[in-house]
């Protein structure tokens, strides 16, 4: 009996044992803690990319808009440097900026003027039907300047503990339009197509001028005017 009173006294000294419960709650917490605080972080800061990618659009078509010279290929190079400063960023950045016209007559949209950087086509006469849809109602021979930016959002983590906070690529694509503020026409002497060469950050950098139609370097294609 005397046996038996002892194990008891002893199981049940260890019953309230509670040293240790700390670490082992710790350890059980922490995996999970540290997937959320990165999960959180991840979603966040790929809203604020996508925030960025947006004003800086904005900025492009409204510097654009204020415009009374004529916008060469030197002047879009800047402003996507412009974009890649503001949305500071590891992936490409790809800008096409573009003017069209409505035809009240023809009841249709014609191209004056359209350039690219990092994007493999420009829209023409041909294509632009396409984003008829996109565009709001205009005036006949009103103007408007479109511009459409694409950034891929690289996540600081991918993956935490084999489970992935975002799969695929998403890229974050932006279609803005603006009308001239001071004339109804601005005039551009720009290029087509201008490839992109990715450095090893991911960045772009501005390579040769490259007209996407014979591939020369250094065509140019002049605005339209009525």
């Amino acid at each position: 009996m005397f046996f038996i009173s002892k194990l008891r006294n002893l199981l049940k000294s260890k019953t309230k044992d509670e040293s240790g419960v700390l670490t082992v709650e710790a350890l059980l917490v922490f995996p999970m803690l540290v997937w959320t605080i990165t999960g959180a972080f991840t979603y966040f800061d790929g809203f604020r990319q996508s925030a960025s990618n947006l004003k800086a659009a904005y900025t492009v078509g409204d510097l654009i808009s204020r415009e009374t010279g004529t916008i060469t290929d030197t002047y879009i190079t800047s402003l996507h440097s412009l974009l890649v400063a503001m949305v500071n960023n590891r992936s490409q950045m790809n800008l096409r900026v573009s003017l069209v016209v409505f035809d009240e007559e023809d009841d249709r949209h014609y191209v004056r003027w359209s350039t690219a950087r990092g994007y493999d086509s420009i829209w023409t006469d041909d294509n632009i039907d396409r984003m008829r849809d996109n565009l709001p109602p205009m005036p006949n021979q009103d103007t408007l300047i479109i511009v459409e930016t694409a950034n891929a959002y690289i996540p600081v983590f991918d993956s935490i503990y084999g489970v992935d906070f975002l799969k695929g690529d998403h890229v974050f694509e932006n279609f803005v339009f603006t009308r001239p503020r001071f004339t109804n026409e601005v005039a551009a002497n720009v290029s087509g197509v201008v490839e992109i060469e990715e450095n090893p950050d991911g960045s772009g950098e501005i390579g040769e001028i490259e007209d996407p139609g014979t591939g020369d370097s250094g065509a140019s294609a002049e605005s339209a005017t009525n």
